[in-house]
């Protein structure tokens, strides 16, 4: 089945773009990245998300993330509509689009990338990218992938979120509980013993007591 799956080295595709033509390893660099997709240009939902995508666009930076979009559309029709979705950007009206958008019309790059979405077809009965979420890290491997239908816009705010855990995470052996965000208490990892958790984590651990008697509930600041 087309696809990629966690861990797997992210493809090196070569693609036509708003930014003229991209070699994906090449674009990320030592930087981690985000790819997203969409199922069509000049339609409601897709312009609101990539508006909010650009008014973010400074935090993704912040991170050392670069990012790309991807639809079935023509590089014209990617730089026609990236006028309208700057018009909704309230934050950067006018400006341009902060990153590009890549040109997948024969649907080449969807169909490795298992992107197409089954039940949203266009007017010649084929289907249209779904709203993927790729991050991939510097190792050029996936790190994560979300994938929503096309009647269900995206939270950016939450992708942000992720990326912080991704990137945390990546670097101490600790988890992030629910909801966690930046600064709040991590979990330390279960396969960690007591001693090398306590050299770790000088700043102290606690253990919170459970029915069970088991000490897997370990919370420390990072």
């Amino acid at each position: 089945m087309p696809g990629i799956l966690l861990g797997d080295v992210f493809p090196d595709f070569q693609a036509d773009t708003t930014a003229g033509t991209v070699r994906f390893h090449q674009f990320l660099g030592d930087s981690w990245g985000i790819l997203f997709s969409h199922p069509r240009d000049f339609t409601p939902v897709c312009t609101t998300e990539l508006a909010c995508a650009a008014s973010l666009s400074a935090e993704f930076a912040k991170r050392n993330v670069k990012m790309i979009a991807l639809s079935i559309d023509s590089v014209a029709d990617h730089l026609s509509w990236s006028k309208d979705i700057m018009a909704c950007n309230t934050e950067k009206a006018g400006g341009p689009l902060p990153f590009p958008i890549i040109a997948d019309d024969k649907r080449e790059l969807a169909t490795l990338l298992g992107m197409l979405d089954p039940d949203e077809m266009d007017k010649d009965g084929l289907p249209l990218t779904a709203r993927c979420v790729f991050v991939v890290g510097p190792d050029k491997k996936l790190k994560l992938s979300i994938l929503y239908p096309a009647t269900t816009g995206r939270n950016f705010t939450e992708i942000l979120r992720a990326i912080d855990s991704l990137q945390l995470t990546a670097q101490k052996k600790v988890a992030t509980p629910v909801d966690w965000t930046p600064g709040e208490k991590v979990m330390v990892i279960p396969s960690l013993s007591e001693g090398e958790a306590s050299q770790l984590f000088p700043a102290g651990i606690t253990t919170k007591e459970l029915p069970s008697g088991k000490k897997y509930m370990r919370y420390t600041q990072v």
